[in-house]
C-alpha cells in the first residue's frame, strides 16, 4: 500500500507546484520528483507479487469451491432420486404400471384368441360352401352328362337306324 501513499504525494505535488502563466505547465523539484518515482519503481515488485498471489489464492478457492458444489449437487441428485424411488406415490405408479400392463396383456390375448376363432369359424364355413357347390357342380355335371348320354345314345340310335334303312334300302337294289 506504500505505492499509493507515493502516488498521492506525487498528486499533491503536482497540484501544489508553481504554475507557468499562460502555458499549463508546472515547475516541479525534479530530485524530488525522481525520487518519489524511484521509491513507487521499489514498491512495485513486491505490491505485483502480492496482488498475483491475491488472485492465485482467489482462483484456487473459486476452483474448490466449484469442485465441492458439484460434488454436493451430484450428492443431493442422487439422494433425491433415491427418496423418489422409495417413496409411496412411485411406488403406486409402478404397481398400476404393472396393473395396466397386465390388463394389456390379456386383453392382446383375448383378442387374438378371438380372431383365430372367428377364422377359424370362416374357414369352416368357406369349407362347407366349398363342399355343398362341389356336390352340386358334381351333380349337375352328373346330369349333364347322363343328358349327353341320353342325347348321344338317341343320336346314335337314330343313326344307326338310318345305316340300317341304307342296307336294307342297298340289300334291296340288287
Amino acid at each position: 500500500m506504500e505505492v499509493i501513499k507515493l502516488l498521492e504525494y506525487l498528486q499533491e505535488i503536482f497540484e501544489t507546484s508553481s504554475k507557468v502563466p499562460v502555458t499549463g505547465k508546472i515547475l516541479v523539484d525534479k530530485k524530488e520528483v525522481l525520487n518519489i518515482l524511484d521509491q513507487i519503481i521499489n514498491y512495485l515488485p513486491d505490491e505485483f507479487k502480492k496482488a498475483q498471489w491475491i488472485v492465485e489464492e482467489k482462483e484456487r478457492i473459486l476452483g474448490e469451491v466449484l469442485e465441492e458444489a458439484t460434488t454436493l449437487k451430484k450428492e443431493s441428485i442422487d439422494m433425491l432420486k433415491k427418496q423418489i424411488e422409495n417413496h409411496d406415490i412411485s411406488k403406486e405408479a409402478k404397481v398400476r404400471a404393472e396393473e395396466i400392463i397386465a390388463s394389456a396383456q390379456r386383453d392382446a390375448k383375448a383378442m387374438r384368441l378371438g380372431a383365430r376363432d372367428y377364422a377359424d369359424e370362416i374357414l369352416c364355413q368357406l369349407e362347407k360352401e366349398i363342399n355343398e357347390k362341389g356336390q352340386a357342380m358334381i351333380l349337375n355335371i352328373k346330369k349333364q352328362v347322363e343328358e349327353f348320354m341320353i342325347s348321344l345314345n338317341n343320336e346314335v340310335g337314330n343313326d344307326l337306324d338310318t345305316i340300317r334303312e341304307n342296307i336294307k334300302e342297298l340289300r334291296g337294289m340288287k
